[in-house]
């Protein structure tokens, strides 16, 4: 096998996204998978570009920002290179923002209570990323990086440069957290246009593409090691989270469940993304890096994560500061 000058292991959104921006600055690029590329979170996501989910731990927002940014010429060249268009499905949040000091929304769409709690609307942006996944590793195919299949660490060829973008698969401290979700099908006559997402429950329309007339509800956040099992009892309780606000959603009949599933989002006890070098044992090894970690907001994050660790990778400044992600706050990996 020929040598490149980088070598990711794992193609979920992370890695396909970074081999992606280091071929466009010219480098030579593999891309390694245990399984198959973009099979487990990166399609289980919801998709909200959540910038401003106050949910998020502030130091996060710089990245978040750059990340918005970057997203059109993101998407822009993935359909040159895929000829598949990944379309923004909706454009408007509204947030509960609790017992804070926001004010609440006005004009609330019809079929929207706010209950107790204000809500806030954010203009924020949403994508389906089953639709996402394919179109991205279509590109990344129609490029000159290698995609190595069912391929572990161990057997990649020789690289300048390894970069481990393995999610909750990776070393420790990174770890899977599992979130159940399901999708229900909802009346074209019920106008869901717009996303409504609370501390504990977000309801995301798709609008656009073969899912269309469909909402996903989500998610449940548990420590179940590896498991991807949905249970009855689990999505009965996001359904009566999500008709606390949209009172329709509790009608089966009306909103009946279309699919249900499980992803496992990779955590750090921090909840922020671990970008950078890792300290290595041996000075003559190979030069590692790590880009996981980015628990809710992987889709968000992708496009800021793939330009700021090609900078970091190819001897340039990143545009964002990289101390607060750094590997080593949580000791030796």
């Amino acid at each position: 096998m020929r040598s490149s000058d980088f070598c990711i292991a794992g193609g979920g959104i992370i890695g396909l996204t970074l081999a992606l921006e280091l071929h466009r600055r010219g480098a030579e690029v593999t891309v390694v998978e245990r399984d198959i590329p973009l099979k487990q979170a990166s399609q289980a996501a919801a998709g909200m570009l959540a910038v401003r989910d106050p949910d998020n731990p502030p130091e996060l927002l710089p990245l978040s920002e750059l990340s918005i940014d970057l997203y059109p010429a993101f998407l822009d060249r993935i359909e040159r290179l895929s000829g598949q268009r990944v379309p923004f499905q909706t454009t408007v949040t509204y947030q509960s923002v609790g017992h804070s000091s926001l004010r609440p929304a006005i004009n609330l769409p019809t079929g929207l209570i706010p209950g107790d709690d204000g809500l806030s609307r954010l203009e924020e942006h949403s994508l389906d990323p089953r639709q996402l996944a394919p179109a991205l590793l279509t590109a990344v195919r129609n490029t000159s990086v290698v995609i190595l299949d069912h391929t572990t660490i161990e057997s990649a060829p020789p690289a300048g440069c390894l970069i481990s973008t393995l999610g909750p698969w990776g070393a420790p401290p990174a770890a899977p957290r599992k979130g159940q979700m399901l999708a229900v099908s909802v009346p074209a006559s019920f106008g869901l246009d717009y996303v409504v997402r609370t501390e504990h429950i977000y309801i995301v329309p798709r609008l656009q593409g073969p899912r269309a007339g469909q909402a996903v509800i989500g998610a449940t956040v548990e420590d179940a090691g590896f498991s991807t099992h949905t249970e009855p009892a689990s999505l009965a309780r996001l359904r009566g989270l999500a008709a606390a606000f949209l009172p329709a959603v509790a009608d089966e009949t009306d909103f009946p469940i279309v699919d249900h599933w499980a992803g496992l989002r990779p955590y750090t006890p921090d909840n922020l993304p671990m970008l950078g070098e890792i300290e290595a044992a041996d000075p003559g090894s190979t030069k590692r890096f790590v880009a996981t970690g980015h628990y809710r907001n992987g889709i968000l994050l992708a496009p800021a994560t793939a330009h700021v660790m090609a900078e970091l990778l190819t001897g340039e400044v990143p545009s964002v500061d990289l101390c607060r992600f750094a590997p080593g706050r949580f000791g030796k990996a």
